[in-house]
């Protein structure tokens, strides 16, 4: 993205938000910086792939008004975030143009990846829970598939004990969803 390097001064959402769609990676915008990532692995891809059915059939089965993307532009109070998997709300994301705003999310996933770990489990929880995102899951693909899940306790996550391959998994909150 050579746009990205002839900026000057710090970004703005509007700015990240007029960029051109580049599928070769993410561009996130935090505190004026840009964070940028490239485009997830097949082992990422296939675990959001299979998620967002879970999440989508759970979802339909609480009868709830909400809609799961990937990949979607999400407003936090400190720019703009894109987790791998997000629940909102079916009525804000119908009004939302290119990003939706954080108050409308009910749930985020990040699936960790070798150039996301540390963001992943240090950056975006603290993001996400101060723009009030009660639910805060990251699958862990290394050494062994598991899903941690966190309900927000103020400025942080509180984490339930994960969940672990070869066992069945249950979230009761927002939704009951079993994997």
């Amino acid at each position: 993205m050579s746009v990205a390097h002839s900026h000057v001064g710090p970004w703005t959402l509007e700015d990240v938000l007029a960029l051109p769609e580049d599928t070769t990676q993410r561009v996130e915008l935090v505190g004026g910086s840009l964070m940028m990532s490239p485009a997830p692995g097949l082992p990422h891809q296939r675990a959001s792939h299979r998620l967002h059915n879970l999440l989508e059939q759970a979802a339909a089965a609480a009868d709830l008004e909400v809609e799961v993307f990937e990949a979607i532009n999400v407003i936090v109070p400190d720019g703009l975030v894109i987790p791998d998997l997000a629940v909102v709300d079916a009525a804000a994301a119908e009004e939302a143009g290119a990003a939706v705003m954080a108050h409308d999310v009910l749930v985020v996933v990040e699936i960790a990846s070798p150039s996301t770990r540390v963001t992943d489990r240090k950056l975006k929880p603290a993001l996400y829970a101060a723009a009030g995102i009660e639910h805060y899951w990251r699958i862990e693909l290394e050494p062994a598939p598991r899903v941690l899940v966190g309900r927000r306790h103020g400025a942080t996550y509180a984490d339930l004990p994960p969940l672990l391959a070869g066992t069945i998994g249950r979230i009761d909150e927002p939704f009951p969803i079993e994997f």
